[in-house]
Parts: structure tokens; C-alpha cells; sequence
């Protein structure tokens, strides 16, 4: 696997330098084009190194089952003033098989582009009439890992029309517009330059069908939209606050940009 550089790792000072050269040149998107052929697409298992490969295929010692285990026990819990679980409406969790692998998507009464971790929160409020996880907590990102393994082999299936043509625009529009200090665009790593190595890791094509996910560097299972604020500050960037609808739009984005991929649940990123 070839580096960026001459050298076999480089640094984001590299980076700029070869910015300023004119190295990277991102020509913008028409309308659903593609940067990657479908035929093409990778989950980014397939540029992780053998050990986290065996990890996630562990069904033991997957790191993420402590975590699965606890949101498959909230699942059927009761909580909040109804004294509701979400068993109460929906029946046993494996009756939400192919739920995950659609969003994020337009909820009909808000107008709002809503990603899977909104909905439980409005669930939560609406429903079990319970107070609003906040994000990123461990009870959201738990019972989310487990509404998203009842969908495990199921191919994502975005959809961006309709109601939702204008959230996936702007989320094309964010991927390949360059921001922050380093003025860089998501483009720039994940389409023209996956499979060259950042540091001694190998850029992979950013696809989403994995998460939530536990990250072994992190120690926890983790959202999309936490592994995106990491990439606004990489690029240093203005990061947008939790639950920004661009989080949501561009988050719509990349379910396009990966449909057809599996649904990895619970998946092990490095």
C-alpha cells in the first residue's frame, strides 16, 4: 500500500504544503454524481489491520457486546412517567430489522431531517413521557448499537428525494467544500486518496455502515456524529454544536454515498 508522500507516513503539515502546491484539486459535484463507483465501495473493515478484523468477528470478545447487552435491557425496560419500555409499542427489538439501514430520514411532523439517536430521544420524550438522553450518552449510543444490530447484513438504503433532496444537497455540498485551517474538504482524504496511508494507518473511504461503533483508541462505542466532530477538528474547523442539522444532512449524505454496503453491528474500528 503506497503513501501519500515519497515517505511512508506523512504529517497534516505535509498536507498543507502540498495544498498550497495545488496537489489537491476537488472539482465540485453535480447532482448524485458519484466520486465512487459502486462497484468500488469498501467498508472501513477492509482497511483495518488484522487484529481489529478479528476483533469485531469475535462473537466474544467483540468489545462492543458490553454495550449491546445494555441497550438490548433498556429495549424492554419502562422509564418515564408512562411507565412505557419501547418493547411496550414496538414489540420485540427484532421487529426493527431494516429500521437503521434508512436513516437518517425526514420525520413527517417536524419537517426535520432526523438520524436514528433523534428519534429515540423524541421516543423517549414523547412516548415514555422520560426525560431526553443527551448525546453521545451511553443509554443513547447502547440502545441505538442494538436497534442497529436487528439490521447486521442488510444494505444501506438512503433515500433523498422528496422531502429529502435538500438535506442530501447540502450534505454533498459539505463533503466537498473545504474548511478550516487546513482547508480541506472531506473529498480531499475519503475519495481521492483512501487506501494511502495517514500516520501509519491507511486512509479508508469514510463509510458510515459500521456505527455506532467502538473505537479502540476512544474505549467506547461511538456515534457518526462524534467520528465527524473528530474529523472538524482534524481539519481544524469550526465544529458544529450536537445536533446541528448539518451533522444530519451530511450524515444523509454519506448513507448515499455508501448505499449498498452492510450494516457492520457491533462493528471495531481502531
Amino acid at each position: 500500500m503506497q503513501s501519500i508522500a515519497s515517505k511512508p507516513v506523512f504529517s497534516w503539515l505535509y498536507l498543507l504544503v502540498w495544498f498550497l502546491a495545488g496537489v489537491f484539486i476537488a472539482s465540485p459535484l453535480s447532482a448524485q454524481q458519484r466520486n465512487i463507483a459502486l462497484d468500488k465501495l469498501q467498508s472501513g473493515l477492509d482497511f483495518s489491520g488484522a487484529e481489529v478484523q478479528s476483533l469485531q468477528a469475535d462473537e466474544f470478545a467483540n468489545p462492543g457486546n458490553i454495550s449491546l447487552d445494555t441497550g438490548n435491557k433498556l429495549w424492554s425496560k419502562p422509564d418515564g412517567k408512562s411507565n412505557k419500555s419501547c418493547q411496550s409499542c414496538h414489540g420485540d427489538i427484532g421487529r426493527m430489522k431494516g429500521i437503521s439501514a434508512r436513516y437518517p430520514a425526514v420525520d413527517k411532523a417536524s419537517g426535520k431531517l432526523f438520524n436514528l439517536e433523534d428519534r429515540i430521544r423524541q421516543c423517549r420524550s414523547k412516548n415514555q413521557k422520560a426525560s431526553e438522553w443527551p448525546y453521545e450518552s451511553d443509554e443513547l449510543i447502547a440502545l441505538s448499537l442494538a436497534v442497529t444490530s436487528t439490521s447486521r447484513g442488510m444494505p444501506l438504503q438512503a433515500q433523498i428525494n422528496g422531502a429529502a433532496k435538500s438535506h442530501f444537497e447540502n450534505g454533498q455540498r459539505i463533503f466537498t467544500t473545504r474548511q478550516g485551517q487546513m482547508n480541506l474538504a472531506c473529498t480531499n482524504c475519503h475519495d481521492q486518496h483512501y487506501g494511502q496511508k495517514l500516520y501509519t494507518d491507511p486512509l479508508s473511504q469514510g463509510q458510515p455502515n459500521a456505527y455506532p461503533l467502538y473505537r479502540i483508541d476512544w474505549q467506547r462505542v461511538v456515534s457518526l456524529e462524534r467520528r465527524l466532530r473528530f474529523c472538524y477538528t482534524g481539519v481544524r474547523a469550526e465544529i458544529p454544536p450536537w445536533g446541528h442539522s448539518d451533522m444530519r444532512d451530511l450524515s444523509l449524505y454519506l448513507m448515499w454515498r455508501g448505499q449498498g454496503l452492510l450494516v457492520e453491528a457491533p462493528a471495531v474500528r481502531k
